[in-house]
């Protein structure tokens, strides 16, 4: 090999190694550009403060005062949290389950999304009441106080309806 010969392969390599250090710092330069927090102080919305509101809460009518199902929605309009637990002064005990196509099972703690909302329904994440003070009747209402991770306890009065009551549905 000639001098000119290594003169230009070194040549080249090093302009081909000099492109590969411009496009890696280029790219570093782009991504810690896109990933600016924008104002918020490196505080995403998943880290906010939970904004929490509860809709559509209802207790289908339990046969004689005995186990029943709690349904209701929580509205997210902040960050993400989590529901730890429910109690009621009028009820022994209310504990959270998940049910599947084949199986019910009872939860620790459920997701509340950030700018989203966590839906206890029919066929899906749903309440267990039961010891019952008091046998509920139709239009009777029931405290429930739901504790979240972030945002505390939140107590609302749940309406009892009649078994096949649906929200939206008149």
């Amino acid at each position: 090999m000639t001098p000119a010969q290594t003169g230009t392969r070194r040549f080249r390599r090093s302009a081909l190694l000099g492109a590969v250090v411009a496009t890696a710092l280029g790219g570093g330069a782009i991504l810690a550009a896109c990933g600016t927090d924008g104002g918020t102080g490196g505080q995403d919305a998943a880290d906010g403060p939970a904004r929490l509101s509860v809709a559509d809460s209802y207790i289908p009518l339990p046969p004689a005062g005995g186990m029943a199902a709690g349904y209701l929605t929580v509205r997210n309009d902040g960050g993400q949290d989590q529901l730890l637990k429910v109690t009621s002064p009028a009820a022994g005990s209310v504990t959270m389950h998940r049910s599947t196509a084949s199986t019910m099972e009872q939860v620790e703690a459920l997701d509340v999304p950030a700018h989203g909302a966590l839906q206890l329904a029919r066929g899906g994440n749903h309440l267990m009441i039961m010891g019952w003070q008091k046998a509920p009747a139709l239009g009777d209402e029931l405290e429930l106080d739901l504790t979240f991770a972030k945002a505390g306890t939140i107590s609302v009065k749940v309406p009892v309806k009649e078994l096949t009551y649906r929200p939206g549905q008149s």
